[in-house]
C-alpha cells in the first residue's frame, strides 16, 4: 500500500517526527481507517530515502500511541480509533503541529494558517 508520507529536508523536525505526525493526521482524517495496512518498515524507508531505524521509530511511536498494531507476519495496521477525551485531545494537537509545520514552510504565519482553517471549517 502507498501512504502520501514525504520528508520535508528543510524542516528542523526530525524525519521519524515527520513521518509520525503524518501518518497520525492521515490516520485522524479518515484517510487510513481501521485495519488498512501501512507499508513495511523497509518498504516505507526505501520509498523515503531514510533508514529503517527511522521509520522503525516512527511505528513504535504511533504503535505506543494506540495508533496502529503490530503483528508479527501480519504487519502493522491502524488500529481501531480511540474514543474521544485526553488521547483524542493529544492527537488533535499533534495534526494542528504538523498542520502549522507545513503552513510556515509555505511562508504562512500561524495567524494565517488558523484563518485558512476556519475558511476550510466553514464550508464543510
Amino acid at each position: 500500500m502507498s501512504v502520501a508520507v514525504t520528508i520535508d529536508l528543510v524542516d528542523p523536525t526530525p524525519p521519524f517526527e515527520q513521518v509520525r505526525r503524518q501518518l497520525t493526521t492521515l490516520i485522524e482524517t479518515g484517510q487510513l481507517v481501521t485495519g488498512d495496512r501501512l507499508p513495511s518498515v523497509r518498504q516505507l524507508a526505501a520509498d523515503l530515502g531514510l533508514a529503517t531505524g527511522t521509520v522503525a521509530r516512527a511505528y513504535k511511536e504511533l504503535e505506543g500511541s494506540g495508533l496502529v498494531t503490530t503483528r508479527r507476519g501480519g504487519g502493522t495496521r491502524v488500529a481501531a480509533r480511540p474514543a474521544a477525551g485526553p488521547a483524542a485531545a493529544t492527537l488533535l494537537e499533534d495534526a494542528a503541529e504538523s498542520y502549522l509545520a507545513r503552513a510556515r514552510t509555505l511562508g504562512a504565519t500561524p495567524e494565517q494558517a488558523v484563518r485558512a482553517l476556519e475558511r476550510v471549517a466553514r464550508r464543510r
